[in-house]
């Protein structure tokens, strides 16, 4: 069988070496044919086969994102998107700019704005309502854990002083009672059945133009992790996936991770198994599968939600009563966890406090004591305080610790929303990814999208360094803390791989597998550490087919070495 294409004068770094080597790449029928040099290439190469000069440049496996949200953030970046504002009177001039190019929209909905934009954290209705005084505004932050609301929306809503805070979630309040504007976890949810819904043709439009964003970065497969079954009139997610890729729309391959609802109860495993079998009747598992399930079991640190084993501190530095939210009963979790297991499927916990983690890891071995040994490879994401007696438990339960490694590093809202309201020593806890690869975890990656980019290059400079380009702070924790840059390629490419279920046929490049790669600009193994983040992905290819190439004019330019161009910013 002769090569249909040929990537041939760069470095290709296989998964299975140390580091990249100066090798070419033969691709047909969609897989790899050959890797390697000399006579290897050329028994491959025939009249036909087209040659791709790579210019010295770095093949690597796709990068497969493990926990990321492309539909939400597509529909985000369609509607009112505060990604990126750096003030909040940029928020709010973006806010009300938005308002009076949308005249028609009865609420004015989106997300992205950052919390340490904001005295405590916590934007005022006022503010809103100085900006669209007459219309719902409801805009949730960058970590989807809180929403900024103005009067209006409030009132739509019918939440008062009297309100009380829901199980789960809490009004930031004023004097008399009043919400203030800031609305935590389970109390946005309070919106919910005045808030429009999400149409089924934004929903399509938002997963296209979220997988553009995601081609341009490499990433050739991810695991979604939130498909809830539809309510309230909301597009079905999993419906937009399976539509998409019927018409050849849907280029990457993904595991849909359906929504365990908190309030469901375990009766609903029964319509998740019956999604899943819908999905597997119809589509190749390796293009599309909904085998997985998303159990939420805590909040997050910087609006202490996120559950500790140690109470949280106040302003002052003094104990609180106060260790975060867990979302379900321990005892409550085994019990469904096992179920789930059972039958045969993933779970996906989040997980970021310490406590969450234990409770998580108790649960898989529980169903682990209960099921027997099985490959249904559950992992826990975010781990961003981890007790060194649980980092220890997950290779014996081979469960596998899903990393977000941008998070990894001194920034505004760790420095001054997070870390003054945790036990002393809380930062060398800290994103312990150093620490869970050393005892044996297998570590996965993703970015969790659109709370931060999901530029793997990003993520790949931080867990080398934790700390993020340029920005001139000491590294988060111990340098034991740091990961390798073979450990979190690694990670990114055949760890998440492993475990979307892919890994027999993707996350190395290998002869037999598909041909799911990504070219980038610069040689990472050439680098050094702090220029990392310098690199940028030039092609994207699935399955043998090139589908993202960055535009003629910046490819002159990605031809020099990465090292030779100025410094950018994370994207």
């Amino acid at each position: 069988m002769h090569a249909e294409t040929l990537l041939e004068n760069g470095w290709v770094y296989s998964g299975n070496d140390a580091a990249p080597v100066q090798a070419s790449l033969a691709i047909a029928g969609g897989r790899i044919l050959a890797v390697g040099t000399g006579d290897v290439i050329d028994a491959v190469v025939g009249p036909d086969t087209q040659r791709v000069d790579l210019r010295g440049q770095l093949v690597v496996p796709g990068f497969q994102d493990a926990h990321i949200h492309p539909v939400f953030a597509g529909i985000e970046m369609l509607q009112c998107d505060l990604t990126g504002v750096e003030s909040a009177d940029e928020a709010l001039a973006v806010i009300g700019r938005y308002a009076e190019e949308n005249p028609d929209e009865p609420w004015i909905l989106g997300a992205g704005w950052s919390m340490d934009l904001f005295p405590g954290g916590t934007p005022l209705r006022q503010q809103l309502d100085a900006v669209v005084p007459g219309r719902p505004v409801f805009l949730q932050n960058r970590d989807h854990h809180g929403a900024w609301a103005n009067t209006a929306a409030f009132e739509a809503a019918g939440i008062t002083a009297g309100t009380p805070d829901p199980d789960g979630g809490r009004f930031e309040r004023e004097p008399d009672g009043t919400p203030a504007g800031t609305v935590h976890e389970g109390a946005a949810d309070l919106f919910n059945h005045v808030k429009p819904a999400v149409p089924y043709e934004l929903a399509y439009q938002g997963l296209l133009a979220a997988q553009q964003v995601l081609l341009a970065q490499g990433i050739t497969a991810w695991q979604d992790a939130w498909v809830p079954i539809p309510e309230g009139g909301h597009a079905d997610n999993l419906k937009v996936y399976m539509d998409a890729a019927r018409a050849g729309d849907l280029l990457v391959r993904v595991t849909a991770c359906q929504w365990w609802d908190r309030t469901a109860g375990i009766g609903q495993l029964e319509e998740i198994v019956e999604r899943r079998d819908l999905v597997a009747a119809g589509f190749d598992p390796s293009r599309l599968n909904a085998n997985s399930v998303k159990v939420m079991v805590d909040g997050v640190a910087e609006n202490y939600t996120a559950a500790m084993h140690h109470v949280y501190l106040d302003h002052h530095g003094h104990h609180t009563e106060n260790r975060g939210i867990e979302f379900f009963d321990p005892a409550e979790m085994k019990e469904f966890v096992t179920a789930i297991d059972a039958a045969g499927m993933q779970v996906h916990f989040h997980a970021l406090g310490d406590r969450a983690v234990t409770d998580a890891l108790d649960a898989v071995e529980a169903a682990r004591e209960v099921n027997g040994p099985n490959d249904n490879r559950h992992h826990l994401a975010h781990l961003q305080v981890v007790r060194s007696e649980d980092t220890r438990r997950f290779a014996p339960l081979n469960a596998a610790a899903n990393v977000q490694a941008l998070w990894a590093c001194h920034e505004e809202q760790m420095d001054t929303l997070t870390l003054p309201f945790l036990e002393p020593g809380a930062e060398g806890r800290h994103y312990p990814f150093g620490e869970l690869a050393a005892e044996g975890a297998r570590l996965v990656a993703g970015s969790d999208w659109p709370v931060s980019t999901a530029d793997p290059v990003a993520a790949i400079h931080v867990a080398v360094n934790r700390a993020a380009p340029d920005s001139g702070l000491p590294p988060l924790g111990p340098e034991s803390q740091k990961l390798s840059l073979k450990q979190i390629l690694d990670a990114y490419t055949q760890g998440s791989a492993w475990i979307n279920h892919l890994d027999d046929q993707t996350g190395t490049l290998e002869p037999g597998k598909l041909a799911d790669l990504a070219v980038l600009d610069g040689n990472l193994f050439g680098l050094d550490a702090g220029d990392l983040h310098r690199a940028a992905v030039t092609q994207t290819w699935i399955g043998g087919e090139c589908v993202y190439q960055r535009p003629s004019e910046e490819s002159a330019a990605a031809a020099e070495p990465a090292a030779n161009r100025e410094a950018g910013v994370l994207k």
